[in-house]
Order: C-alpha cells, then sequence, then structure tokens
C-alpha cells in the first residue's frame, strides 16, 4: 500500500487528518521530518492559522524543497484549508508574504460589509456550505454537486489560470475556489476530515490515486 504522510510543521489539525484516512482505509503517518516526503508516495499539508506563520513553519522546519521536490515528481499533494492557500504565489494576510508558487495567483480577504437579506455576514466564513463543481476532477469522484462541506476561513485564493478551479462555493456575493487540482497538486479550502461522509469520500479519493 502507498505510504501517504501527513506534514507536521506546527499548524494544522494533524489527528483528524489521520483519523480520517484511517476510517477509509488508509494508514497515513504524521512526520516532523522532511525526510519522510521524499519517501513518501503521497504528501498532506494541512493548516490552521495565519498564512505568514505558516509559511515560515515549513521554511525554518526545511519543507519547502521536499515539497516542491515531491511535485516535480508527478506524486499526488493535497492541500487543506490554508494548506490551498499556501500553494499559492503570495497572500495580503497580515502584510504581503510569499507562498509556495505552486499555484500562480494570490491569497485575499473576504471583503467588509458583505449582507445577504439585509444581514451583515461575519467573516471569518464559518460553517456548512455547498460546492459546485467547474469539472471532473479524481479528488471529488462521486461527489455530487450541492453537497454541504464545512469550512473555516477569512481569506481564499485567486489562481491566475481558473481552469486550475475544480470547486466552488459561494458566500455573500462572493463565489471563491472551494477546491483545485492541477496535475498532481489538489487542495480543499474546506476541512474534509469535519465534513462527514462527503469528507471522508474526497479522502477516500486521495488515498485511491
Amino acid at each position: 500500500m502507498s505510504t501517504i504522510v501527513i506534514i507536521d510543521y506546527g499548524m494544522g489539525n494533524l489527528r483528524s487528518a489521520q483519523k480520517g484516512f484511517e476510517k477509509v482505509g488508509y494508514a497515513a503517518k504524521v512526520s516532523a521530518d522532511p525526510a519522510d516526503i521524499a519517501r513518501a508516495d503521497k504528501v498532506v499539508l494541512p493548516g490552521v492559522g495565519a498564512f505568514r506563520d505558516c509559511m515560515g513553519n515549513l521554511r525554518s522546519g526545511g519543507f519547502v524543497e521536499p515539497i516542491l521536490e515531491h511535485v516535480a515528481q508527478g506524486k499526488p499533494l493535497l492541500g487543506i484549508c490554508v494548506g490551498l492557500q499556501l500553494f499559492f504565489s503570495e497572500s495580503e494576510e497580515f502584510g504581503h508574504h510569499q507562498g509556495l508558487g505552486i499555484i500562480p495567483g494570490k491569497v485575499v480577504r473576504f471583503p467588509a460589509g458583505m449582507r445577504l437579506e439585509g444581514e451583515e455576514l461575519k467573516v471569518p466564513h464559518m460553517g456548512w456550505n455547498s460546492l459546485s463543481f467547474t469539472r471532473e476532477a479524481p479528488l471529488f469522484k462521486g461527489v455530487e454537486p450541492g453537497s454541504y462541506v464545512y469550512f473555516v476561513h477569512s481569506y481564499y485564493g485567486i489562481p491566475q489560470d481558473p481552469s486550475v478551479v475544480a470547486a466552488q462555493a459561494t458566500y455573500g456575493d462572493v463565489t471563491f475556489c472551494a477546491g483545485i487540482w492541477k496535475d498532481n497538486v489538489m487542495a480543499t479550502q474546506f476541512h474534509p476530515e469535519k465534513s462527514q461522509q462527503v469528507g471522508l469520500r474526497i479522502l477516500k479519493n486521495f488515498g485511491e490515486l
């Protein structure tokens, strides 16, 4: 069976992702050792917190080059939540910060003052929201359009190439990138490990790649 490594760089909900893979029959190893990335068949980059801090931890932990090499070798890489945002070139969260640059584009904040039916919408966007799909992607095989998944985020990615967007969701008047797929690189802005059966199906799809 292929090895799945979940990167432990101090900024992710690691155990819940690991348990999610276990529920669908895949062993996943949580590792803080960059050398394990080189040995892995598949890698998962989770993320919670601020983009700046996440990138700082990836750099100081020696993870950036192994992640980029993993991608260059054509091996599957999955980003979750801030993990998706880290794939982008840059983020405007707390200033201007460079990301991994795997997906050209930028990460921006939801605008203030968005309203729905007269009510001001809170940022972060938190809770269940439905997905729409812009194209068929292996990660979302068997997931019905309109399926609900769990989000917690104040920022979202805008890729330079819109064709890498595989799933979208809408909050207020913003329809944003909820999932990406570019060759062996894929990611979700939502948390599959918190999205019940829909999320487990997504993790299973990644395990089956």
